[in-house]
């Protein structure tokens, strides 16, 4: 088992982390940072484990915020892409309101070594209008963990951070943003603008069709972005996302020869041990007498805590699919417990999905 995500705020880093504070800043207290940023710390998640890091470190850090900046800046490339490194942000969005201009400076430089996606919009919820204006001049910045930020940043709804209500209420205070990043080549920028196109796609769904059905898909990063946004809607088998790749609106076609693999020596029913792969397979026979483009999802439905399913959605294939054609695909999918997802012993289920339509469920139980 995968070990949880908060380990990573351990005994272990802090005394790392306060080593190289001791190196930037002569007077900070190593031993007794480690003491009190420790205490307690058993009870905390990963979030709460950040935010009293940075707590902590305020307390540790000169009171005056540039001189506080300074030592961050210092210390801050020896934890690069590493989600640790997303404190050193998070002390500029709880603490940096009273100096926009350096906070502004600090959280651009910051953003390089990891992201500051989750502070920066500290400071939209602060002055909106002010903090948009700054986004948006970073939308034009020739480092793309720059440019990424001024996307992910300000997303209506951002995964393990606050909503913007505004961006929520009104896409167009941020489609200046996405204009410019639209043909962005940098694949962790195309990756933040398609997301925060798909928070669209739910919030503001004709808007954002229209948006990029404007656009030239002829560019192959706008193409990938606007596929990539489209997802959920073609996963609902939304007839005007299909529409924008030439999926067939009216597939017409059968599922043969569907089955789940048993594990090698497993009898009886259809069960899958906790830690095992979990193989299907099945055959798609066109009905039709032209080429049908495709797209092919699976669903598996998750026992939750309460005893109740809960569907989660796969990508499996692009197909185009010839005339009377038949077509074998199989998947395999691993029930391993994450840091990210616990699984719970019970009934499941598998769905087939083909443009968005439902081809058929089958249950199985997963045992511990």
């Amino acid at each position: 088992m995968a070990e949880p995500l908060k380990d990573m705020f351990s005994k272990k880093f802090y005394e790392r982390l306060a080593h190289e504070f001791n190196k930037a800043d002569k007077n900070f207290q190593p031993i007794k940072f480690v003491k009190d940023v420790t205490k307690g710390i058993d009870a905390l998640s990963l979030n709460q484990r950040m935010r009293n890091t940075t707590v902590v470190l305020k307390q540790h850090l000169p009171n005056d915020y540039k001189k506080s900046v300074a030592i961050l800046s210092k210390v801050v490339p020896e934890f690069k892409l590493h989600y640790t490194s997303f404190l050193f942000p998070d002390y500029i969005g709880q603490y940096g309101h009273n100096d926009f201009k350096l906070s502004m400076e600090t959280l651009k430089y910051f953003t390089q070594f990891g992201s500051s996606e989750f502070a920066i919009r500290e400071f939209l919820k602060r002055d909106f209008d002010k903090t948009l204006s700054v986004m948006k001049k970073w939308a034009e910045d020739k480092n793309h963990h720059v440019r990424r930020l001024a996307s992910e940043g300000c997303r209506p709804r951002l995964p393990w951070s606050f909503n913007l209500d505004e961006v929520a209420k009104n896409p167009n205070h941020t489609l200046p943003i996405l204009e410019m990043l639209k043909a962005d080549k940098e694949l962790y920028v195309k990756k933040s603008v398609a997301n925060h196109l798909n928070d669209f796609s739910r919030l503001h769904t004709d808007w954002m069709l229209k948006l990029v059905k404007s656009w030239d898909k002829k560019n192959e990063d706008t193409a990938w972005i606007v596929k990539h946004a489209s997802r959920t809607l073609i996963k609902k088998g939304d007839g005007r996302s299909l529409a924008l790749f030439d999926y067939e609106k009216n597939a017409k076609l059968k599922i043969e020869n569907w089955k789940i693999r048993k594990p090698v020596g497993r009898t009886g029913g259809l069960k899958i041990k906790l830690g095992e792969t979990f193989s299907f397979s099945f055959d798609i026979v066109s009905e039709k007498t032209k080429v049908q483009k495709l797209v092919i999802d699976y669903s598996i439905h998750y026992q939750k805590k309460s005893g109740e399913l809960a569907p989660k959605v796969f990508k499996l294939k692009d197909l185009n699919l010839k005339a009377k054609q038949t077509v074998s695909i199989s998947k395999s999918h691993n029930f391993q417990n994450l840091s990210t997802r616990k699984h719970y012993p019970g009934k499941h289920a598998v769905e087939i999905f083909v443009n968005g339509k439902s081809h058929g469920k089958k249950e199985f139980v997963l045992i511990q």
